[in-house]
């Protein structure tokens, strides 16, 4: 009779769990896969990303002191120096998007929306002129503005979203005096054809300053077509790094994620993972 009880009760329990599953329904379904998520994730919540970018920009503060003491100290690479720099005003180039600006809350959008780059988003979000600054950014530009040297920023961002990223950096606390300081992509430069580059408009700046640091967060912003060329990373002066270069990082974006499956943005979603895949599996050999 126990053995008979004891059984009778496994089964009423093990159709009550049943009866409770179904109840429940299917698992919900993941959301799906967005190769930003983690990255995106990382520079919008790890204290890590925060604390690099400290150090960079404290470490570009000091910087300026032996810059500005060097006459002839330039951070421009000579190809793109069309005249000396020696007794020219002082200045600094800096990138916007991901070095002086953090566009977190657009890129983590992309991630729950599912979706790529849209050109039509960002201008939107742009617009807005609501993306905070980068940690150690403003104290360095103001520390700069302190010491008599301009700051230029130079941009691919349209030239079009021009008054709207003056509106955003002023808003930040950057001491920008007036939208000349901002080249945007698609500033007239005499005499020369960037492409898709920022090298002509380094050279503009160059025309009328001694350039004391730049910093970016993507090697084209230091020199021209840097991320596409092996030639031009092993011609690159290293011992500038940290000195007359500083680099943050931004692993969302970039050329090097396209250089990934050839820069053929025509690949549909599928195929550039299938390449993106294929070169982790050669780098796990």
């Amino acid at each position: 009779m126990k053995v008979l009880w004891t059984r009778t009760w496994m089964l009423l329990l093990v159709a009550s769990l049943g009866a409770c599953a179904a109840h429940r329904g299917p698992a919900p379904a993941l959301p799906p896969a967005h190769d930003a998520a983690n990255a995106v994730a990382w520079q919008a919540t790890s204290t890590e990303y925060r604390w690099i970018a400290l150090q960079t920009y404290r470490a570009a503060t000091v910087a300026l002191d032996a810059s500005l003491a060097d006459p002839y100290w330039d951070a421009l690479p000579p190809h793109e120096r069309d005249a000396s720099a020696e007794g020219l005003p002082a200045t600094v180039i800096v990138d916007v998007d991901e070095t002086v600006l953090d566009n977190r809350a657009f890129q983590a959008r992309n991630v729950v929306e599912n979706r790529g780059f849209d050109g039509v988003a960002w201008a939107e979000w742009v617009r807005t002129a609501r993306a905070p600054a980068i940690p150690g950014a403003v104290a360095f530009a103001q520390s700069a503005a302190a010491r008599g040297i301009t700051i230029h920023y130079v941009t691919n961002r349209g030239i079009e979203l021009t008054e709207a990223t003056l509106a955003n950096l002023r808003a930040e606390g950057f001491p920008v005096t007036d939208a000349r300081y901002i080249l945007g992509r698609g500033t007239p430069v005499s005499d020369c054809d960037e492409g898709a580059g920022k090298q002509c408009r380094r050279r503009l700046v160059g025309r009328a300053h001694r350039v004391l640091i730049v910093i970016g967060d993507q090697l084209g912003d230091f020199m021209q077509d840097a991320a596409a060329s092996a030639a031009n990373i092993d011609a690159a002066p290293r011992d500038w790094i940290g000195q007359r270069w500083f680099v943050l990082p931004n692993p969302i974006y970039g050329r090097w994620e396209s250089g990934l499956f050839g820069h053929d943005w025509s690949l549909d979603e599928a195929s550039r993972r299938e390449r993106k895949q294929a070169v982790l599996e050669s780098v796990a050999q």
